[in-house]
């Protein structure tokens, strides 16, 4: 009997032994003084007993693997978006540095115009990565529950610039000439909230001092000064050279040189040619075509970033994805811990 109640002890190493000899006592007392029409078997229940230990030991076992397998998708998922984020915070060091120096150092207006913007990315990159960075190594729940939702917000915002920046770019295009390797550039062809924008004064003289800043005009200029007219004719020009840098096609200006033209007498059908001068600092910066050309080249560099938008939100999707295992993994942690408080 001893032997019997140390066996189902050990097994089930539960303190209340005399429970447990109690009961294989009464096990063997029925072993040795069986009733005829009793199929009961101590030898059996035994067995049974045996079987619900291993049974309760399998699922101890997978609940550890499981409990190992949860541990170790935080630590991933959680070292992944700080990870992220601390690479983040680090580009948005030299960007806020940049605006910084635009705003101290900018002369011209067009500087100046981009010192703001620059300062306004750089200190927001710089916040959300810090927020992302606290919240996911230091297990900061609110600051992680913050950071996805800056980081929805920026998804929602990138897929509605990326549809705006395709449907507002759909329309226009230039000119082709016959017998000239340039195209010309009405500003009528393009979206409506393009040409509000651009030709709006106050923008336009922004724009204006940017094109000025650029010399866009004088290297174009020294350039093309040895071509003859027949191989200046066959150049080909981009759309703020063409719309910017010479007159337009309709004046019929006699060619000396690619910034100068002999205007002709008589009545003009293109206003544009009534504001042309050779003055480096006019040309046709004020002319309907440099606005025309101004907005082709905008739409090309608004395509451009609205595929790099694309990419963009992709990566963002995946970081918000892990982020929000991060969140998952940090509230079940601070569930767990809350549990075992005494």
């Amino acid at each position: 009997m001893h032997k019997t109640c140390k066996r189902v002890t050990v097994i089930f190493r539960w303190p209340p032994q005399n429970f447990l000899c109690i009961f294989v006592s009464l096990l063997n007392l029925s072993y040795l003084n069986p009733r005829p029409d009793s199929s009961f078997s101590p030898n059996l229940l035994l067995f049974q007993l045996f079987s619900l230990e291993f049974s309760l030991s399998q699922q101890k076992t997978k609940k550890k693997t499981n409990s190992k397998a949860e541990a170790m998708a935080f630590r991933v998922s959680n070292n992944l978006v700080g990870i992220l984020n601390f690479i983040t915070f680090l580009l948005s060091i030299p960007i806020l540095a940049a605006g910084i120096w635009l705003r101290r150092e900018g002369v011209t207006e067009c500087e100046k115009f981009l010192d703001t913007p620059v300062i306004v990315i750089g200190v927001f990159l710089m916040v959300v990565s810090l927020a992302g960075l606290i919240g996911a190594c230091c297990r900061v729940t609110w600051l992680l529950w913050l950071y996805l939702v800056v980081m929805f917000l920026l998804i929602v915002l990138g897929l509605v610039f990326t549809i705006f920046a395709f449907a507002v770019t759909n329309k226009g295009a230039g000119e082709a000439l016959s017998g000239k390797g340039y195209k010309e550039y009405r500003l009528g062809d393009y979206s409506d909230w393009l040409q509000k924008r651009v030709t709006n004064q106050k923008n336009w003289n922004k724009i204006k001092s940017c094109l000025a800043d650029s010399k866009v005009c004088t290297d174009f200029h020294e350039k093309y000064l040895n071509d003859t007219v027949t191989e200046f004719y066959q150049e080909h020009l981009s759309a703020v050279q063409s719309g910017c840098c010479k007159p337009s096609n309709d004046c019929q200006f006699t060619y000396g040189g690619p910034t100068n033209w002999t205007k002709e007498n008589g009545v003009f059908t293109n206003s544009d040619c009534n504001l042309w001068a050779n003055d480096p600092k006019t040309l046709c910066f004020n002319c309907q075509s440099c606005k025309a050309g101004f907005i082709d080249n905008l739409k090309s560099s608004w395509k451009k970033v609205a595929i790099v938008n694309i990419v963009f939100l992709v990566f963002l999707i995946v970081v918000y994805s892990v982020g929000c295992c991060a969140f998952r993994n940090n509230r079940r942690e601070n569930a767990y811990h809350q549990a075992w408080k005494p």
